[in-house]
Protein backbone atom coordinates (compact mmCIF):
# COMPACT_ATOMS: atom_id res chain seq x y z
CA UNK A 1 0.00 0.00 0.00
CA UNK A 2 1.27 3.45 -0.90
CA UNK A 3 2.07 5.87 1.90
CA UNK A 4 2.77 8.70 -0.56
CA UNK A 5 -0.10 11.17 -0.42
CA UNK A 6 1.29 14.19 -2.30
CA UNK A 7 -0.43 14.08 -5.72
CA UNK A 8 2.66 15.13 -7.69
CA UNK A 9 4.83 12.57 -5.87
CA UNK A 10 2.26 9.84 -6.64
CA UNK A 11 2.37 10.64 -10.38
CA UNK A 12 6.18 10.85 -10.44
CA UNK A 13 6.39 7.50 -8.62
CA UNK A 14 3.95 5.97 -11.15
CA UNK A 15 5.98 7.27 -14.14
CA UNK A 16 9.20 5.94 -12.62
CA UNK A 17 7.54 2.55 -12.02
CA UNK A 18 6.49 2.37 -15.69
CA UNK A 19 10.03 3.25 -16.72
CA UNK A 20 11.49 0.65 -14.33
CA UNK A 21 8.89 -2.00 -15.25
CA UNK A 22 7.83 -2.24 -11.60
CA UNK A 23 4.42 -3.82 -12.12
CA UNK A 24 3.46 -3.87 -8.44
CA UNK A 25 4.02 -0.13 -8.00
CA UNK A 26 2.08 0.53 -11.22
CA UNK A 27 -0.85 -1.51 -9.88
CA UNK A 28 -0.64 0.09 -6.44
CA UNK A 29 -0.66 3.57 -7.98
CA UNK A 30 -4.30 3.30 -9.05
CA UNK A 31 -7.52 3.38 -7.04
CA UNK A 32 -9.72 0.33 -7.56
CA UNK A 33 -12.31 2.41 -9.45
CA UNK A 34 -9.87 4.59 -11.43
CA UNK A 35 -10.55 5.67 -15.00
CA UNK A 36 -8.23 6.44 -17.92
CA UNK A 37 -9.51 8.28 -20.97
CA UNK A 38 -7.52 7.87 -24.19
CA UNK A 39 -9.27 10.08 -26.76
CA UNK A 40 -9.23 9.52 -30.49
CA UNK A 41 -10.14 6.77 -32.92
CA UNK A 42 -7.43 4.20 -32.22
CA UNK A 43 -8.19 0.65 -31.08
CA UNK A 44 -7.20 1.78 -27.57
CA UNK A 45 -9.26 4.99 -27.64
CA UNK A 46 -11.99 4.84 -25.04
CA UNK A 47 -12.68 5.30 -21.35
CA UNK A 48 -10.97 2.51 -19.45
CA UNK A 49 -12.76 1.86 -16.16
CA UNK A 50 -11.26 0.17 -13.11
CA UNK A 51 -7.69 -0.55 -12.05
CA UNK A 52 -7.66 -4.03 -13.60
CA UNK A 53 -8.88 -2.76 -16.98
CA UNK A 54 -6.34 0.07 -16.95
CA UNK A 55 -3.36 -2.06 -15.92
CA UNK A 56 -4.18 -5.34 -17.67
CA UNK A 57 -6.25 -4.41 -20.70
CA UNK A 58 -5.05 -0.90 -21.60
CA UNK A 59 -1.44 -0.66 -20.44
CA UNK A 60 -0.90 -4.41 -20.70
CA UNK A 61 -2.24 -4.66 -24.24
CA UNK A 62 0.27 -2.13 -25.46
CA UNK A 63 3.05 -4.70 -24.97
CA UNK A 64 2.13 -6.53 -28.17
CA UNK A 65 2.74 -3.31 -30.10
CA UNK A 66 6.19 -2.72 -28.66
CA UNK A 67 9.48 -4.48 -29.34
CA UNK A 68 10.11 -6.59 -26.22
CA UNK A 69 13.88 -6.54 -26.86
CA UNK A 70 14.06 -2.74 -26.87
CA UNK A 71 14.20 -0.84 -23.61
CA UNK A 72 11.12 1.07 -22.56
CA UNK A 73 12.06 4.70 -22.29
CA UNK A 74 9.75 6.92 -20.30
CA UNK A 75 11.16 10.31 -19.50
CA UNK A 76 9.05 12.54 -17.31
CA UNK A 77 9.68 16.06 -18.57
CA UNK A 78 7.43 18.05 -16.23
CA UNK A 79 4.84 17.56 -13.55
CA UNK A 80 2.76 20.45 -12.25
CA UNK A 81 0.32 20.09 -9.39
CA UNK A 82 -2.62 22.15 -8.23
CA UNK A 83 -4.38 20.42 -5.38
CA UNK A 84 -5.36 16.91 -6.41
CA UNK A 85 -4.77 17.60 -10.12
CA UNK A 86 -1.38 16.89 -11.72
CA UNK A 87 -0.41 17.72 -15.28
CA UNK A 88 2.43 15.46 -16.38
CA UNK A 89 4.38 15.64 -19.63
CA UNK A 90 6.52 12.72 -20.77
CA UNK A 91 8.37 11.32 -23.74
CA UNK A 92 7.76 7.71 -24.62
CA UNK A 93 10.17 6.08 -27.03
CA UNK A 94 10.91 2.52 -28.05
CA UNK A 95 11.18 0.51 -31.24
CA UNK A 96 7.84 -0.88 -32.41
CA UNK A 97 7.10 -2.92 -35.55
CA UNK A 98 10.51 -1.91 -36.90
CA UNK A 99 9.68 1.79 -36.60
CA UNK A 100 10.90 4.25 -34.00
CA UNK A 101 8.14 5.19 -31.60
CA UNK A 102 8.92 8.64 -30.24
CA UNK A 103 5.81 10.22 -28.81
CA UNK A 104 5.35 13.28 -26.66
CA UNK A 105 2.46 12.79 -24.24
CA UNK A 106 0.64 14.71 -21.55
CA UNK A 107 -1.84 13.55 -18.98
CA UNK A 108 -4.15 15.18 -16.50
CA UNK A 109 -4.08 12.99 -13.40
CA UNK A 110 -6.42 13.26 -10.42
CA UNK A 111 -4.99 11.85 -7.20
CA UNK A 112 -6.97 11.28 -4.01
CA UNK A 113 -5.70 9.66 -0.83
CA UNK A 114 -2.42 8.69 -2.51
CA UNK A 115 -4.04 6.89 -5.46
CA UNK A 116 -4.58 7.90 -9.08
CA UNK A 117 -8.35 8.10 -9.57
CA UNK A 118 -8.49 9.39 -13.15
CA UNK A 119 -6.27 10.17 -16.11
CA UNK A 120 -6.98 11.89 -19.39
CA UNK A 121 -4.07 11.32 -21.77
CA UNK A 122 -3.18 13.44 -24.77
CA UNK A 123 -0.75 12.23 -27.44
CA UNK A 124 -0.02 12.49 -31.14
CA UNK A 125 -2.57 9.83 -32.13
CA UNK A 126 -1.52 10.07 -35.79
CA UNK A 127 2.00 9.02 -34.76
CA UNK A 128 0.60 6.25 -32.54
CA UNK A 129 -1.51 4.94 -35.43
CA UNK A 130 1.39 5.07 -37.91
CA UNK A 131 3.94 3.35 -35.67
CA UNK A 132 2.03 1.07 -33.29
CA UNK A 133 -1.17 0.25 -35.15
CA UNK A 134 -0.06 0.31 -38.79
CA UNK A 135 -0.73 -3.44 -39.11
CA UNK A 136 -4.15 -3.36 -37.38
Amino acid sequence: MSTILDPKAVVVRYAEAVRDRDAQVVIDSFAEDATWLYPGSLPISRLWEGREAIVNDFLGSMGRHLDPTAPVVIELINAFADGEQVLAEWISATAANGAVYDNKCAGVFTVRDGKITSVTEYADTHHVAATLFAQD
